[in-house]
């Protein structure tokens, strides 16, 4: 992969991936099939130094679509955990207070800030959750996430809206209002052009001294499980606690990780 810098967003640009990436969507099966045949070989990633990660999983989604990651986090030394709450489909007050407790009860039990990652919608929820608690958290990464108020980035809209209505709950009560404003912690995006569920241009983050973007070729459907994705993710998990700094890419990783512009 070469290093050509993409684009931010604009507003006139607000439209959902072309129907024949979504097709394309299948390549998954690859990826987890790649997943499996470097399972052993990827044990040695960067090791973490034992904090504790919350995975989120994106929309329809629940936490059997993380257990791949949370396990090879886990290898790494890392104290992983699912949200326990059922697959992603409707999001309401009840659902935003739950996330809240379960960054509660983690950051408790662990005693330190936790990680949060979260694939596509729920790394929407990870980085609102980082705003509303950022003592409690130390970095989020998310995967494929569309980070914008304008759901036309996304295929996803029609169903998303008939489960949830145009404006949740948290919305109307005046929350999750900036969504393309990075929470006050270390933030990485990691995205993919030949994404086909989220075109990746709503996934370009907004530039800011700890806010980053990486991207990788991977479909939407694999981010979770793509190696180089995890290679990224434990890459950035493994920073030392206050010792943040942007993605690496010098060396190998220039022909594997572009460079997104985002200004």
């Amino acid at each position: 992969m070469n290093q050509t810098q993409t684009q931010a967003p604009t507003a006139s640009q607000a439209r959902p991936p072309h129907p024949l990436l979504t097709l394309t969507e299948g390549r998954a099966v690859f990826e987890l099939g790649w997943f499996v045949a470097l399972r052993r070989a990827m044990k040695r990633l960067p090791k973490g130094d034992g904090h504790a990660v919350i995975v989120l999983p994106g929309f329809l989604a629940g936490d059997t679509s993380t257990r791949p990651m949370r396990g090879l986090l886990k290898d790494l030394g890392y104290a992983t955990y699912g949200w326990d709450l059922g697959r992603n489909l409707r999001f309401n007050s009840d659902r935003e207070q739950a996330l809240y407790a379960l960054l509660d009860r983690v950051h408790d039990e662990s005693g330190r800030p936790v990680s949060l990652i979260g694939w596509s919608l729920g790394g929407l929820f990870a980085r609102e959750i980082a705003k509303h608690s950022p003592d409690k958290v130390r970095q989020v990464i998310s995967l494929g996430s569309p980070l914008s108020n304008d759901r036309g980035y996304t295929n996803a809209r029609h169903l998303f809206e008939r489960l949830n209505g145009k404006h949740p709950e948290p919305m109307q009560q005046g929350r999750f209002q900036a969504l393309d404003e990075a929470p006050p912690v270390p933030t990485t995006s990691i995205l993919s052009r030949s994404d086909g569920i989220v075109a990746w241009r709503a996934s370009v983050q907004k530039p800011g001294p700890q806010a980053e973007t990486i991207e990788v070729l991977a479909s939407h459907c694999g981010l979770g499980v793509n190696p180089m994705v995890m290679y990224a993710i434990a890459d950035r998990l493994a920073q030392a606690e206050g010792e943040w700094q942007p993605f690496d890419r010098s060396g190998w990783r220039s022909m594997v990780f572009r460079t997104v512009k985002t200004d």
